[in-house]
């Protein structure tokens, strides 16, 4: 990011944020004229592989430059003077340049296809990454296609104007295009995409500083880039984080990998694409952050003859076929290190239902103290369901002894769990959706900190609050608390109604302009009822 401008400076700065705002929006109105003859479920990977090819060429083009300017030019078609730098190395017919200069030509989508599957042989991190026969597939329109290829080249022209680095530009770009697609496409949207809100608050919650990051079923990857995004604003290390995810979707593997690619983020996301259940990629992973958003109320994901016997049911019972929920859940505190902590995305039944033996499961995971904390989100967060939602947030340990160096520490909060109500929430950003501003973020989260760092009583570290319970909003609740509400988790049972705020009329006066009301209202409706009987004799309707 560039160094910040002095004051002389500052229309610039107001320019920035327009024009940074401007290209997004024209990019993605140019990207829109491929929906006559492409789907839109379709149409996002030609959008997006696009502009992973030219971002991935502009990086290339710096380095090759910098090699002649160097007085290395002999060395710039050596791939290792490339890979040593995380750049991926690209033939004549991968580049960008290529690509643009040939753009009218009818057989544009083939010579992109063949740049896509060049840089994957080329380079094998992206292995199982890009598109294969994608674009000369879905027979698009050459113009159409040169127009959009057009207005993806000013990428790096943007970024200059907007003064930031062109990967941060793409970065967002690639956010942006993820959001916008999964609200177009609605349901079959949101299942590769996690509303960023809901993200960013379990990235405040959990604080991923130092150490292994994993996510089950990881979409487009969107847990993994906030959680750098949180290390970043905070200061930290990335190099102190790997990260572990697997996707069941093939081409929404190929998105993941791709948006961590445009930010310049390793990660391992399995060999291929596959069912976390039946496939981990990952067997012996002890991750010390779990952040997911798995499939709601996922149906028949096993027959009743399969994975009887599993491990990750240790402990516990066996989940049933007709909802996952339970079995996501196993599959997580399976995947936790001694001290790893979970925070996860679930439809609200999870913290009530009986079925299927569900209630059994839930009880013995809240008898073993993993149960951290509750919260109840809004709804309409979500593109592909109205409903409301909640977070989970398990922990292997409370005690807080046994934090890794560099890690927050924390007091000993056994036997208790904190339940938030955060379900008044959330601002409209369109006619159907909500989000959580940074307000509500920031609230949440120094709320849960507030109570894992104190209690009412003690205070143990850091500039946080001391915590208290506060009525409508959120409750620090006993094992038997939770007992005495059947092992229920729904957050509503626990924090009560919020209290009514006393506005300094004495109930006397109160009452007085109360009853003088509602006399004058009375007297309304009699003058009221009396027009309406006249009205019906005129009418012949008398009595």
């Amino acid at each position: 990011m560039a160094s910040p401008k002095s004051a002389t400076n500052k229309p610039a700065t107001k320019k920035s944020k327009t024009t940074n705002t401007n290209f997004e929006e024209t990019l993605w109105d140019t990207a829109n004229k491929l929906r006559g003859s492409v789907e839109s479920s379709e149409y996002k990977h030609v959008v997006l592989s696009l502009i992973f090819l030219k971002f991935i060429s502009d990086k290339f083009e710096d380095k090759r430059q910098a090699l002649i300017d160097g007085g290395m030019g002999d060395f710039v078609d050596q791939v290792e003077f490339y890979m040593q730098d995380n750049v991926f190395y690209l033939p004549i017919d991968a580049r960008w340049s290529f690509i643009q200069k040939n753009m009218k030509q009818d057989d544009i989508a083939v010579k992109i296809d063949t740049a896509l599957h060049t840089v994957e042989k080329n380079n094998p991190s992206l292995k199982g990454a890009l598109p294969e026969n994608y674009f000369s597939r879905l027979g698009l329109v050459t113009s159409k296609l040169a127009s959009l290829i057009d207005t993806i080249n000013n990428i790096d022209t943007a970024a200059s104007e907007c003064e930031m680095t062109e990967e941060d530009l793409v970065g967002r770009v690639y956010e942006y295009f993820l959001g916008k697609f999964a609200s177009s496409e609605g349901k079959g949207g949101g299942e590769f995409y996690t509303p960023k809100s809901v993200v960013a608050l379990i990235a405040e919650m959990i604080e991923p500083y130092k150490g292994k990051i994993y996510d089950p079923c990881c979409g487009s990857g969107g847990m993994f880039v906030q959680s750098l995004k949180f290390i970043d604003s905070h200061k930290g290390n990335r190099k102190d984080i790997s990260i572990y995810g697997q996707e069941y979707t093939n081409t929404t593997y190929k998105l993941a990998k791709m948006n961590l690619a445009v930010r310049g983020i390793s990660g391992n996301l399995g060999e291929v694409a596959g069912d976390s259940f039946f496939r981990d990629q990952h067997p012996d992973l002890k991750a010390d952050f779990i952040m997911a958003n798995p499939p709601f109320n996922q149906k028949q994901w096993r027959s009743d003859s399969e994975l009887v016997d599993d491990g990750r049911w240790a402990g516990f019972d066996v989940p049933p076929t007709g909802n996952a929920n339970y079995a996501w859940i196993m599959h997580m505190i399976s995947k936790l290190s001694e001290n790893g902590t979970a925070g996860f995305v679930l439809a609200n039944g999870s913290m009530s239902s009986n079925t299927g033996g569900e209630g059994a499961i839930r009880q013995k995971i809240i008898e073993q103290d993993l149960v951290d904390c509750m919260i109840a989100l809004p709804g309409q967060l979500f593109y592909t369901t109205q409903i409301p939602v909640c977070l989970w947030f398990l922990t292997k340990d409370k005690s807080g002894k046994n934090k890794k160096e560099g890690q927050p520490q924390y007091r000993n909060r056994q036997g208790e769990t904190l339940f938030i109500d955060a379900r008044e929430m959330g601002t409209m950003i369109s006619r159907t959706n909500k989000e959580l501003t940074t307000d509500d973020i920031a609230e949440i989260a120094r709320t849960y900190h507030a109570w894992r760092s104190s209690s009412s009583h003690s205070r143990e570290g850091g500039n946080l609050p001391i915590y208290q319970d506060k009525a409508g909003y959120s409750k620090s609740a006993s094992l038997d608390d939770i007992k005495a509400n059947d092992y229920v988790l729904t957050p509503g049972r626990y924090v009560g109604a919020a209290e009514i705020e006393d506005d300094g009329i004495p109930f006397e006066v109160k009452m007085k302009e109360l009853s003088q009301t509602l006399y004058s209202q009375m007297e309304q409706a009699e003058e009221l009822d009396k027009a309406i009987r006249q009205n019906l004799e005129v009418l012949g309707y008398g009595k």
